[in-house]
């Protein structure tokens, strides 16, 4: 092998070496920015279920409410039917 051919595979090397940590750059930004969204749905999930949480809750509270009203109402009737 002559020098000059020599070089040209160096220079073949270090262009694809140059592109091959390139692309590693580019996959590790990529990877920051698929993780950084990533971040943000698990706070929206959390955030929504949260939400769902919190509405279950309210759902259940109002339930036991027109529950206890149902019996009072029952009550009444029942008090109002023996007085008649």
């Amino acid at each position: 092998m002559d020098n000059q051919s020599l070089m040209n595979q160096f220079e073949t090397i270090e262009s694809r070496l140059d592109a091959l940590i390139q692309n590693c750059k580019d996959k590790d930004n990529q990877n920051k920015e698929l993780s950084l969204r990533i971040e943000q749905l698990e706070e929206e999930l959390r955030t929504k279920v949260d939400a769902e949480q919190k509405y279950a809750e309210e759902k259940a509270l109002i339930r036991s409410r027109v529950d206890q009203l149902l019996m009072r109402l029952e009550e009444i009737a029942k008090t109002g039917n023996t007085v008649s």
